[in-house]
This record gives C-alpha cells, structure tokens and sequence, in this order.
C-alpha cells in the first residue's frame, strides 16, 4: 500500500533556526517578525495541511490524470479544485509574495520549506503554484507598473496561475530556434506560434492563467540575442480588472508521460485566429536574461523536488522495512523471522537514503538562505557575497539533488523487492515521478555546463575557491575535536575539499583548445562538488547540535551525529574517486567512441 506522507518538520525547523544564517535573515528589513515560533507554528500548519489535505491527492492523481475536452478545456484530477481552493484560501500561496502585492512577506527560506511539503505530498500538485512563483518573480523583477498591479495580486494570491514557455517543437533546450513571433498592434502585441510541455498551460483551478511567453519580434536579430518575453493572459484582463474575453490561446494535446500524471503538460497554440494578445516585459530582446529570473527560482525548485521525492520514497521504505517480515537476520539474536529492516544491505540501503536525503534538504535550505540575504541585504558587499553563493548553489542543488532522487527511489523499490515493482505498494510512482527532475527546467549537462562555464571559468574559480574556504574552515573545526568519529568526518570533508579545489584548478588551467575536454568531466565536477557541499552541510548540523544543546534534544543531535558519519563513509569518500574521471575521461570517452 501506498504510505500516506508525514512532513519532516523536526528536522526542517532545526535546519532553519539553527544550521543556516538565519539571525542574519531575521533583521533583513520585513523580516523581523519571523520570530522560531512563527516559524514553529507555519511549519506545524504547513505540515498538517500537506498531510492531511494534498497527500491523499498523490496516488487518485497518478491513476486519473487530467482529461482535455473537445473544446480545448482541461478537467484536473478527482480532488484536485477543493485542495487548491483550500490551499489558496489558507495562504500558503501568498506566504513569501512581497506585502506591496497583498503577500505575507515571509522569507524565501521559509517558503522552501513548505515547498518542500507540497512537493512530497503531490509533485503534480505542487507543481502549479510553483510555476506561479515562477511568473510572479518575472513581473515583480521586470514588469512595468501597470503589470505589476494588474497581474501580481491575484497571481500572489493564487486566484490566477502562471506558466512560462519556452519550449517549441523545434527547440528543445536551444532557445535560438524559437520562432514564436509577436507582431507590434497599437500598445500590446499579437503573439502565433506553438509551444510544448507547458506545465498547468491549461487547467480548471483557477480562473485565469498568466501566460509568460518568449517570442520575437519583426526586427528581431538571430539567436537567443533576440528573444523577448510577453505576458499572454488566458483571459483578457479588463481596465477595472475583471476578466475579458478568451484570448487567442488554447491548448492542442496534453502529453502522456512516464511519471507527475496529475500535472497537465500541454501543448499550446498561440494566435489561430487574429493573434493572441501579449504585453511586452521590459525591454525588446532582453526576454532571455528576464526568463532566468523566473528560470533560477524555478530550478531551486526543480531541485527541492528532488529532495521532497527522495523523502516521501524513503518514508515509504521504511514502512515497509518495517512492515515486510521475512527472514531470519544476523542482527538480532532471536533466529526467528523479523523485519526486513534488520537485515545488513536493507539496513545500508535505509541509511543511505537517509544520510544522502537530509544532505540535499539542508544544501537547499541554505541556497535559500543566501538568496534571501541577496535580496534583501542593505550592504551591497554582502549582498554581492550571497549572490555569488546563490549562484554556485543553485546548478548544483538541481542537478545534484535530482540526481539523488532517481537513485534513492531506485533503492526504495529494491528494498520492497517484487513488491516495489508493481504499482500497489506506491513505490513505483516515485521513481517515475522523479525521473523527469533531472530533465526539466534544464537538463543535469545544461546545469553542469552552466557551473563549470558561467560560476567557475568566468571569475577562474574565485567564487567556488571562497566556498571551498568556508568548507575547510569547518573541516578544521572537526579535526581539532575530542570525539574520534568527528575528527574522521573533518578529515573526510579536507579531503573531499582537497579534490575539489584540485579539479577546479584543474579545468580553470585548461586553455581554449582543451575546454572540450573540461566539459566532459562537467557532469562528474557537478556531482561532486554536491556529494563535498552536501557533506559540509551535514558537519555544519552536527556542530550547531553541539553549540546549541540545551536547545536541541539529545537523542535528535545523536541521529544528526550518524547522519553525518553515515555520509562520510558512503557518499563523501567514495564519490571522491571522479576527480580522476573528471581530469581523464574524455581521453577515454573520445577514444571508445572514436571522437
């Protein structure tokens, strides 16, 4: 049987109050009422809802995908309209939207929290208020005044949704071959063309969706330098602010796909008739650079996905390790038939789930950390700090952890057995719905390129080499300690360290000629650097247990103790082995493959 979800908020909250910086969030302006009780109590809520409210949604979604109508309509799973009425009417959508747009002006940090809620609960639910975010974070950040009041209260609210597209038949991650066209007629635009895997493109959650959408003009140049981005709304938004007429927009299909059944991926059609009206975002030829706006939240996203999969699969494992008795083990002492739990590789399979699951929260909970800090800090030096650190962090924390994800929900099936490769028990559904994390929103290549490309050989590996510093500072605290086990981890995290900076060193010294050979080894630089950075956040755990233990129990410090430990023994030294890949392979792949 499929287990129904349990939010992890021990474990959430301890990350947020005392492994990231957040003394340093709370007295950002508009966020000092974000006291530990608040963020107790919207954890505690947060988790109840997610439990009781979206977590029934997942399997119903999974065997009854939505259905698109003859007349271009799409109906959402059973359940799907009330959840989402009562999501939007408790506010979780609106809990970090900025005040100014009738937000509740929460940090990021927290927000991602929750996320990670509606992620575990139902990814195919979540999915359409994370696309909303998405579109929010577009029009906030390069919208006119006159979009923002039109379009940013009631997508913050979550009485309208948000989609972006990209995508064309023609132009899978290759943005230069878009030809979506957007004609200039009087103050908007009229947009034709067609656009694939559009996430919630059509739906009967809301009344209006706010379609943002990269075309280019008439005098358009070539290549990505000439894209511009349009919002497109599913409906006419009049003057006073109610809604129009049908605007020239409609989705064709819907796509049958592997895993998230309950999402509708549609492909949609602009401008059949007279032309879909659209409304220019900023400037002409800028809609590439303002699309990633919408694009980097919508990877820490895609990322946190990851994390919230990897822990609904492993909540389901343990169940059943639990549950499942079969077998005698060398465990226990009693020669009589016990829970598959007790058996060694069930038991190695369990704790690898974990350790590697709590590494990924916590590397994504401090990306959100420092992109709150980004935002929001008066100092533009450590505003600028954080940046760069948000900027390193997010390719890896969608790569890495999406990464992790297939593999974790593998191990759920293996440890079910037969069981877990028939859809009954549940397990299945994770790893198809986890399958398409490491695709969307940017393959694992595209987020390694960017890291090796844009984060390390732009500065020459400046920002990383800070990082790598902070990694070794905490290495060095570990290695002066009196526990022997802690003083392992500190010397596994200066090694992992080590080999990082050494391939860093390594690809920025490559020349021009030899970059192909940097690329190859980008994937491999990407899953490393998460396997080190993953390793530090869960050191970083085990010293806050430590500088804080009147404030945190006992027992719980004892497990984020092992957790690390865990990590350290079957993530962090074992992964080390591809920095020889990374420097080596492509000699190897070029000549297998006669390159």
């Amino acid at each position: 049987m499929a287990v129904d979800y349990q939010a992890p908020t021990k474990d959430m909250a301890f990350l947020i109050k005392h492994v990231v910086d957040l003394p340093t969030i709370t007295a950002l302006p508009g966020y000092e009422e974000c006291s530990e009780d608040v963020i107790d109590a919207i954890l505690d809520e947060a988790g109840k809802f997610a439990n009781g409210v979206i977590s029934p949604l997942n399997t119903v979604s999974d065997n009854k995908p939505p259905a698109l109508s003859n007349d271009h309509r799409v109906t959402t799973s059973p359940g799907f309209t009330a959840a989402y009425t009562q999501y939007v009417e408790a506010g979780w959508n609106s809990l970090s939207g900025s005040p100014e747009f009738e937000g509740q002006g929460l940090p990021e940090l927290l927000a991602t929290a929750t996320n990670e809620m509606w992620h575990s609960a139902s990814m195919s639910f979540a999915l359409c208020p994370m696309l909303t975010a998405g579109a929010i974070h577009a029009i906030e950040h390069h919208g006119n005044e006159h979009q923002k009041a039109i379009f940013l209260p009631k997508l913050v609210s979550g009485e309208w949704a948000g989609t972006m597209n990209l995508t064309e038949p023609q132009a899978g991650s290759d943005l230069a071959a878009v030809t979506t066209k957007a004609q200039p007629d009087g103050e908007h635009y009229r947009l034709s063309g067609v656009k694939i895997y559009i996430t919630y493109g059509e739906h009967d959650l809301t009344q209006n969706i706010i379609h943002l959408v990269l075309a280019r003009l008439p005098d358009a140049p070539k290549g990505v330098k000439g894209i511009s981005l349009f919002i497109v709304p599913k409906h006419i938004v009049n003057a006073d602010g109610s809604l129009g007429a049908r605007n020239d927009v409609k989705c064709l299909s819907l796509e049958h796909k592997l895993g998230i059944h309950g999402s509708p991926t549609a492909v949609m059609s602009y401008g059949e008739k007279e032309g879909a009206i659209g409304y220019l975002v900023g400037q002409p030829n800028e809609g590439l650079s303002y699309m990633f706006t919408m694009m980097n939240h919508a990877r820490l996203n895609v990322g946190l996905q990851g994390v919230a999969v990897a822990e609904r699969a492993l909540q389901q494992a343990i169940w059943y390790a639990y549950d499942r008795v079969q077998g005698k083990t060398l465990l226990e002492s009693e020669q009589t038939p016990s829970p598959i739990a007790f058996h060694p590789d069930v038991r190695r399979l369990l704790a690898s789930m974990q350790c590697r699951t709590q590494a990924m929260r916590a590397l994504a909970y401090e990306a959100a950390a420092q992109l709150d800090i980004a935002t929001h800090h008066a100092d533009p030096v450590l505003a600028g700090h954080s940046q760069a650190r948000v900027d390193l962090m997010i390719p890896v924390v969608k790569g890495w952890s999406t990464e992790q994800s297939i593999d974790i929900a593998s191990m759920g099936i293996q440890i079910h057995g037969g069981m877990g490769y028939v859809e009954e028990t549940g397990a299945a559904q994770h790893l198809r719905d986890a399958r398409i994390t490491t695709i969307y929103e940017g393959t694992t290549a595209i987020q390694a390129n960017d890291f090796l490309g844009r984060k390390i050989l732009r500065d020459e590996g400046r920002a990383i080499g800070l990082l790598i510093d902070d990694i070794n500072q905490t290495s060095h605290t570990l290695m002066g300690h009196g526990d022997a086990d802690l003083q392992r981890l500190g010397q596994q995290l200066n090694e992992g360290a080590r080999s990082l900076r050494q391939v860093v060193d390594w690809a920025v010294a490559q020349d021009k000629s030899e970059l192909a050979g940097a690329y190859f080894g980008s994937v491999p630089l990407l899953m490393l650097a998460g396997d080190v950075l993953g390793g530090w956040m869960l050191a970083r755990s085990v010293l806050a247990c430590e500088a804080q233990p009147n404030a945190i129990d006992a027992d719980f410090a004892n497990t984020k103790k092992h957790a690390a430990l865990l990590y350290g023994d079957m993530v962090l030294i074992p992964g080390l082995g591809r920095a020889h890949l990374i420097q080596n392979g492509s000699k190897t792949v070029r000549a297998a493959l006669n390159l």
